[in-house]
């Protein structure tokens, strides 16, 4: 099969983080995209990128244009008249500022779709102030939700923030193609990773709503022994998830819990003494050890793995999910995957 977006032709602005990351969210779907670098390497990107090769511009092509000069601005506007797609990051007004906002666009390209991806917004009293990943997650009050009461949060580098942003802004970008190529007239994507990142704790908000997380109340998320990290005899971790009734039966049989009935699972009064009770038992035996007894089973069980633990995994490994760069770096395939129908 061709690739979904076959024949898209996007124009992205090269930025940090959340920006590149959807301009190869849509190269690994087929799209075209030519990556208007600066002549030079940002900060951020040459201490957290580093020179090598460059994963986050796999798939497209680079055009290396200083628009501080008026020869290269409008060499960009070409490359604008002929995209279905315009991507920029920049802060609120920069573009403005170069005559390659929005109106000056759709006024030669009435079919673009201008995608901005900020963490903060196109407007609101932070829109102009500068930020990162973790700036936003905490803004949204997810972040307050990755520490157990009275201990300090913590959130994966980059991951929640910049990954849940650009993911966002792919979904904005195709939708408004799809209105687009029905109507000719393209719009504004306002790619603001705090309202993706809101909208993307809705499970959590349905959650919270029930009194189960962010309460005064025990939470099956914080408080269980069901669903927790579990430290192991070697230093490493493993995870358990075991919410629903039938699986959790399954882990305590398979724990030799033959004394706890499974069916006060969240009768939170017996959650403190049983969970003693797994943390001492995890903590008899090495991570691997419980790898063998639990992975793959119903119990809801998976190892917490390092990077390069998790490539040589043989799920990943069997799915295609990493692939090794020529510098040695660690790369995921595209993801979703698509299949064709099979014809009857």
């Amino acid at each position: 099969m061709k690739p979904p977006l076959t024949g898209l032709n996007v124009v992205e602005f090269e930025g940090i983080g959340p920006g590149p990351l959807a301009g190869r969210m849509l190269a690994d779907m087929g799209a075209v995209v030519t990556v208007i670098a600066r002549p030079t390497i940002g900060a951020v990107n040459a201490r957290l990128g580093g020179v090598g090769e460059d994963p986050l511009r796999r798939g497209k092509k680079a055009v290396t244009l200083d628009l501080k000069h008026g020869g290269a601005i409008g060499e960009a506007k070409a490359l604008i008249d002929a995209a279905d797609v315009l991507i920029e990051g920049n802060r609120p007004g920069v573009m403005e500022r170069l005559g390659l906002g929005p109106a000056e666009c759709a006024a030669r390209n009435p079919k673009l779709v201008y995608a901005r991806m900020t963490g903060w917004g196109q407007s609101g009293p932070l829109a102009g102030a500068a930020g990162h990943d973790l700036n936003y997650v905490a803004l949204t009050g997810l972040l307050s939700l990755s520490g157990y009461p009275g201990e300090r949060p913590i959130v994966p580098p980059t991951v929640v923030g910049d990954a849940a942003g650009a993911l966002g802004l792919v979904f904005g970008i195709v939708c408004a193609v799809l209105a687009s190529r029905e109507t000719g007239h393209g719009r504004v994507v306002d790619g603001a990773i705090v309202d993706v990142l809101a909208m993307l704790g809705g499970i959590a908000l349905a959650v919270r709503g029930s009194g189960q997380l962010d309460g005064p109340g025990p939470s099956p998320f914080h408080d269980s022994p069901f669903y927790d990290v579990y430290a192991c005899a070697d230093g490493r971790f493993i995870t358990l998830g075991a919410l629903e009734p039938q699986f959790y039966a399954l882990l305590l049989d398979k724990l030799g819990f033959v004394d706890v009935d499974p069916a006060r699972q969240y009768e939170a009064a017996t959650w403190p003494q049983l969970k003693e009770r797994f943390v001492t038992l995890f903590a008899s035996r090495p991570r691997d050890y419980w790898r063998d007894q639990l992975e793959g089973s119903d119990v809801c069980f998976a190892p917490v793995l390092s990077i390069q633990e998790a490539a040589e995994h043989p799920h990943n490994v069997s799915r295609g999910i990493y692939r090794t760069l020529s510098s040695g770096a660690v790369d995921v395939t595209a993801a979703p995957r698509f299949q064709a129908y099979d014809h009857v």
